[in-house]
């Protein structure tokens, strides 16, 4: 990559961002563009990369290498329009990542809910371990400050994300799974169209590799039933207590704790149980944010799978015993709210009180079919107590007023948490 230019639209994503830092590691000159400013665009920025706030043709470099794209950015914006005129290969996230991993040990984590604590987990152990891995994970992990962590070995760890199968775009030595549900239903059928997706996926694992698993999970024992490939089972491995809450991560740090041992045999359990039980966490994983006004406490978390929703909000009940637990839920994009509509209303019908934003398109177009107001009369349905709020500055202020009896969560993969940033200020 030495001496070319890299032009990334979308490069604030939580995937490009990590990417264009792997870029600049190997030599090359990196720029980008996102619409707004964010805590990763900033990190960038530190990092001597490049941003432009706005997307404007201008901004491409007449000479770039390459323009890699986020799945957010249509093939008719004017940078990718730009691009194409100036005939510079074209790229989206995965694949430009499916090309940097080449010639290297790749350790692929998947998993419909998971995968990136998971990651940061596996991680750490390997760095801790002296192993010097290489990773590529969706969320800015503590320890590093960073989605990325440049090593020296010829270990790369990434997250693989299932949708639209990009996670194909990488041929594995060490296949991570940790669980299987139906998800991103832009793009797949149903629950069988995902499943087959991650048996594709377990195909392509490089000869003599292995898959790591919980083979507990019926949906997994479909994926794998007729992949030979070895499969290690990380459902009775035995971890530490950790910093982080809930059982959903004690199945992380099984996941990672199984996969390490493959990557480096050497490793013994008090080594990893020593990394997991010191593990911070990550941005927007269950991540402490400060205490309102008011006394409550704030939490944030990417929580925007039922699945993950009803977990993250039993997780608090039992951290935070006696207290209210009260969610700022952001639906992310009409087609998962209108799919899983039923599993949204029941989710956030276990919170004490939950209040509902508009849905976050991002990459779709309005849907009037699909409403904040709806998923909030279906929760009161559900034996939840739940109203729609109007958006960022209604719930800002909604989260000012709440008491030390309080914990207050901002909930999903959208932009939400900025509302609890305003509301600490």
């Amino acid at each position: 990559m030495k001496g070319k230019k890299i032009y990334i639209v979308g490069i604030g994503g939580i995937g490009l961002s990590a990417l264009a830092q792997l870029f600049l590691h190997e030599g090359a000159e990196v720029t980008g563009s996102d619409r707004a400013e964010q805590p990763t665009t900033k990190m960038l920025m530190t990092k001597g990369i490049n941003v432009f706030i706005g997307h404007d043709a201008t901004h491409v470099p007449e000479d770039a290498s390459m323009l890699v794209y986020s799945d957010a950015i249509p093939s008719d914006s004017p940078e990718r329009i730009r691009g194409r005129e100036l005939g510079i290969p074209e790229l989206n996230y995965f694949e430009a990542l499916g090309n940097m991993a080449e010639g290297k040990q790749v350790v692929a984590i998947s998993g419909t809910n998971g995968k990136t604590t998971t990651t940061a987990m596996l991680g750490k152990i390997l760095v801790d371990a002296g192993v010097d891995p290489t990773v590529v994970v969706g969320s800015i992990v503590s320890e590093w400050k960073s989605n990325f962590r440049a090593g020296k070995s010829n270990l790369f760890v990434v997250e693989a994300c299932e949708y639209r199968r990009h996670f194909l775009s990488f041929h594995p030595h060490i296949l991570v799974i940790t669980n299987i549900e139906f998800d991103h239903t832009d793009y797949f059928k149903d629950l069988a169209d995902v499943v087959h997706a991650f048996t594709e996926s377990a195909e392509g694992v490089t000869e003599g590799g292995v898959i790591v698993t919980n083979m507990r999970l019926p949906n997994v024992t479909k994926a794998l039933s007729e992949i030979t490939t070895k499969t290690v089972d990380y459902s009775r491995a035995l971890v530490p207590e950790l910093l982080l809450p809930g059982e959903f991560n004690q199945e992380n740090a099984k996941a990672a704790k199984a996969a390490a041992k493959v990557i480096a045999p050497q490793l013994t359990d008090d080594g990893i149980d020593a990394s997991l039980a010191s593990f911070a966490g990550t941005w927007r994983r269950f991540e402490c944010k400060g205490v309102l006004p008011g006394g409550a406490l704030l939490y944030d978390d990417y929580a925007h799978h039922p699945t993950a929703i009803t977990k993250t909000i039993v997780a608090a009940k039992e951290k935070f015993n006696g207290k209210k637990i009260i969610v700022f839920f952001h639906p992310h994009l009409y087609s998962r709210t209108r799919d899983l509509f039923d599993d949204f209303a029941m989710a956030l019908a276990l919170a004490d009180e939950t209040y509902i934003l508009p849905v976050y398109a991002a990459r779709e177009e309005h849907d009037e079919s699909v409403s904040n107001e709806a998923l909030a009369e279906a929760t009161n349905k559900n034996g939840g107590k739940a109203s729609a709020v109007s958006g960022m500055e209604e719930t800002t202020k909604k989260l000012r007023t709440f008491g030390p009896d309080t914990v207050a969560f901002t909930m999903g993969a959208g932009d939400v948490y900025r509302a609890g940033e305003a509301a600490l200020k």
